[in-house]
């Protein structure tokens, strides 16, 4: 039994012998080995050993790098059944240059635990008398780890080593001989238009080397189409953008190169048909391959060419025709939509048509006698894109009569302005030759008026009867005709047309919102006018359809600060009907100051009252809501007082109960916009006391002053006085009958004293006859006493004689009368001049007594001449009426005789 077990082991020994396995070691391994090696990659190709063909199972390779005796690298390669006896290949990149440092590569086999011999490729490292850098002119991909080398030549010693543009603290550098260093770094960035700089420094020189960092590629969104149905169109956004001369992109489009890649777009013949499939783009740099996708059907993505060959035909006043042509044939039977861009005056609006092969259009709705531009750009119905526009074409349309003319009215002092709105180029269509206005009273329609205004106006003021109402008709002409009839009628004053309150209107954003409620008379809608509320201005007007009773009203020439009046019509079949009135400002200013132009002070006792004239609304720019009155005194200027009132309409303010000073009064408006119109008088209050004297002083002064004036006038002209208040006295005339028979007469001869001859002798004498018991104008003398002078001391008194209206006294007559004449002031009024006879009957007695006239009264002789003195008695002639035709009149007159030198 034991001598068949080791029957056994020595048989299965010999069979291991056999198969090529003796002494543990493995005959099957590799040969013919080859080694190349190239910026640090490493290739390595071998064969099987013949003997490798009795293996039944997987052959393994071990393959180990070593540097400086230090393994860096271990693979393995499994070969199986089947590719034994083939060549085999393995290739490494070595992160070390190769010439940095003494590399080897060592190969093996392995078979059930059994190894083949090593076999050992060698690389020596170069020796250099300068320092290298390895790898030298490199490609890098943004966000790799790298190794740098630097070897050093014998003798010197390093120093440092770093990349340029990176921080320190992110570099490792490590010594892997004296003589080479390794420097260890992440690139987290590219490369700015050319290299990155690897510098290595030793004690005594430095180095340097370029290494290239950028991205792999990263082209995207690529969009493929077709224009002429024969070719296909690509584009993409390249992504980022690279100078670097080391890292070249190539680009093939469906398997064809693209020469103009880096730009974005590639073109390529290709069948187009329906349905869709996918349309490639394959990018490839040394970092990097890429590949991009579009699917599509590009019949479905036509990009047309722009239509050519426009042009015009059957240009009207209000159409024209367009005509264009296309390129490409296919595009005939295309469904086709295009977009006509039509332009004039700065404005321009797009209109589309469609069709198959589309190439002809219809515009309509154009202005007559206008310039129009034209352009169009067209695509097929799946609308992938538009083409590009055509060029422009232009025209202009043939003219036509006008637009009608938008007409309003306007009352100024009792005329009728009949107004229009101007045409713009575009409505008149065609020079404006005229207007014509026409217009009728609604009673009398057969009397017609008619009358033209020039093409630059836009108004006629009409003299018409403002109690009637009128139908006012405009049309205007061009060399094509007469536009639309535009009617008016204008009411009469009678029937209220402004005769509604007058409200305040909010103000929006430099506009007037306006509302108002509707009205069943308006069946033609509403119109709203405004002007400035003062001055003279020339209406705007904005028209409301009938369903609308609101507005926002804006105009270029509304300014801010300024009252306007907004009025709304109700536009019915006759005349409009004013429904509301309204005023505001676009924006409210404040007022200047010195608004008060006027003001004035006045002190009522211990009151002062400030008043002004009312103010205008030119001076207006913002609502007055009432006026506060602010005074100080200028003993106390930090007390200030103040009194307002919420009236507009006020004109005075009155500041109570002040002391006795001097006071600084303040008038302001209120407003929205605070206080304003700032204007100040400054006035000193008296006592009560200083007052009445002022007073009695002033009319004491007035007094003194008219005295002084008339003395001084009396006094220059006070011989021209004396001769007409003091005349001389007439020399008494005496005759000899009067002397001679004293008995005779009652009323006797005047005496005259012989001391006053010298003076009598230059006046006559009045000479006075009268009868005993004779009626004195019808008058008697009391107790039929005849007249009396009386003589006293200083002269001769005489009776004044009552005002009369009468004639003069005349006294009965003789034959041959003894006449007296007397001649007095021509002061009519006060010394009238008279001229007059008094007559004595013959044979009346005389009076013994002297002289008398008007019995108590008495004559008094002063330097000047004669004065009356008081009254005795009362008068004996009783009151008469003045008749100024008469010899005699006499108003409280005196009758002056001469008085003796004597007494």
């Amino acid at each position: 039994m034991i001598m068949i077990t080791w029957l056994l082991l020595v048989s299965l020994f010999c069979k291991s012998a056999q198969d090529g396995q003796e002494n543990g070691v493995l005959h099957c391994g590799p040969q013919n080995l080859t080694f190349s090696n190239s910026d640090q990659v490493i290739q390595l190709i071998w064969e099987d050993d013949p003997s490798c063909s009795a293996v039944h199972d997987i052959l393994t390779y071990e393959l180990s790098v070593l540097i400086a005796d230090t393994q860096v690298h271990y693979d393995e390669v499994a070969v199986t059944p089947d590719q034994i006896g083939s060549t085999h290949f393995w290739i490494w990149t070595s992160h070390l240059a190769l010439e940095c440092a003494a590399l080897s590569v060592r190969l093996s086999s392995r078979y059930k635990n059994q190894k083949s011999p090593w076999k050992q490729e060698q690389i020596a490292p170069v020796t250099s008398e300068k320092i290298q850098i390895y790898p030298e002119d490199r490609v890098f991909k943004v966000g790799s780890r790298v190794t740098f080398y630097c070897v050093l030549p014998a003798g010197q010693v390093f120093d440092k080593m770093y990349l340029t543009g990176y921080n320190t603290a992110d570099m490792n550098i490590t010594k892997i001989s004296n003589q080479t260093y390794e420097l260890n770094v992440y690139l987290n960035q590219a490369s700015k238009n050319s290299c990155t700089d690897v510098k290595c420094h030793t004690t005594t020189s430095r180095y340097g080397a370029c290494a290239y960092v950028d991205y792999p590629p990263d082209d995207k969104d690529l969009q493929c189409e077709t224009q002429n149905l024969e070719s296909i169109d690509c584009h993409w956004n390249t992504g980022r953008n690279t100078f670097l001369p080391k890292l070249s992109t190539a680009y093939w489009l469906l398997g064809s190169p693209c020469p103009h890649g880096y730009s974005g777009i590639c073109s390529t013949k290709a069948q187009v048909d329906v349905g869709e499939r996918n349309w490639t783009l394959t990018v490839v740099n040394k970092l990097g391959r890429l590949e991009l996708s579009d699917r599509a059907d590009m019949t479905k993505r036509v990009h047309m060419f722009a239509p050519e060959q426009v042009t015009t035909s059957a240009v009207n006043a209000r159409n024209a025709s367009l005509e264009w042509r296309w390129t490409v044939q296919q595009y005939n039977d295309l469904n086709i939509t295009c977009q006509l861009n039509v332009s004039y005056d700065g404005t321009s609006t797009i209109t589309e048509k469609a069709g198959v092969g589309l190439k002809l259009a219809v515009l309509n709705d154009l202005i007559p006698d206008w310039d129009y531009h034209v352009t169009l750009r067209c695509g097929t119905t799946h609308l992938w894109k538009w083409s590009d526009w055509s060029a422009r074409v232009n025209f202009h349309t043939k003219g036509d009569v006008p637009d009608a003319l938008d007409v309003w009215m306007q009352m100024k002092e009792n005329q009728i302005i009949i107004i229009w709105k101007m045409l713009l180029a575009s409505q008149s269509h065609g020079a404006i030759t005229d207007y014509a206005v026409t217009w009728v009273e609604t009673t009398e329609p057969e009397q017609q008026n008619r009358t033209t205004v020039a093409p630059k106006e836009h108004q006629v003021a009409l003299n018409l009867d403002t109690t009637k109402e009128y139908v006012v008709t405009v049309i205007a002409r061009n060399k094509n005709g007469n536009s639309s009839h535009s009617i008016v009628t204008t009411p009469c004053f009678s029937s209220g047309i402004s005769r509604v309150n007058t409200s305040r209107i909010t103000v929006s954003n430099g506009s007037f919102s306006l509302s108002w409620s509707a009205s069943p008379k308006a069946s033609g809608g509403y119109v709203v006018d405004w002007c400035p509320t003062s001055g003279r201005c020339s209406v705007e007007w904005l028209r409301v359809p009938p369903h609308e009773t609101n507005a926002t009203i804006f105009s270029k020439n509304f300014k801010e600060g300024l009252r306007y009046s907004l009025s709304v019509y109700a536009c019915t079949q006759g005349a409009p009907v004013l429904l509301e009135r309204r005023e505001g400002y676009v924006k409210e200013e404040r007022i200047e100051d010195g608004l008060f132009k006027t003001l004035k002070g006045k002190q009522q006792d211990s009151d002062f009252e400030i008043s002004w004239d009312p103010i205008s609304l030119n001076e207006q720019t913002a609502f007055i809501q009432g006026y506060v009155l602010y005074w100080s005194d200028y003993k106390n200027n930090n007390t200030v007082c103040n009194v307002s009132t919420g009236n507009p309409e006020a004109t005075s303010l009155t500041a109570r109960n002040l002391k006795i000073s001097s006071y600084t009064f303040t008038v302001k408006a209120q407003t929205a916009v605070g206080e304003c119109g700032t204007t100040l008088i400054t006035a000193t209050l008296n006592s009560p006391t200083d007052k009445l004297i002022k007073t009695v002083f002033i009319s004491l002064v007035t007094v003194f002053s008219l005295l002084s004036l008339l003395t001084v006038v009396c006094y220059r002209q006070w011989a021209c006085i004396h001769q007409k208040v003091y005349p001389p006295v007439p020399k008494p005339v005496l005759t000899d009958e009067w002397l001679a028979s004293p008995g005779v007469h009652r009323c006797r001869p005047l005496c005259v004293d012989e001391s006053h001859q010298s003076e009598a002798e230059n006046m006559d004498v009045p000479e006075l006859q009268c009868k005993s018991g004779a009626t004195v104008n019808n008058y008697l003398s009391q107790a039929n006493m005849p007249f009396v002078f009386a003589q006293t001391s200083k002269g001769y008194y005489n009776q004044p004689l009552k005002r009369c209206s009468q004639p003069p006294l005349t006294l009965p007559t003789a034959a041959t009368p003894t006449q007296l004449s007397l001649s007095l002031s021509p002061f009519r009024g006060v010394f009238p001049n008279l001229s007059y006879n008094l007559l004595v009957q013959p044979g009346e007695q005389q009076s013994s007594v002297g002289p008398e006239l008007l019995e108590g009264t008495s004559l008094e002789r002063t330097s000047g001449g004669y004065q009356p003195q008081t009254h005795t008695e009362p008068s004996t002639l009783e009151e008469t009426d003045y008749n100024p035709e008469s010899p005699m009149s006499c108003v409280s007159t005196y009758i002056l005789l001469p008085q003796s030198p004597s007494k």
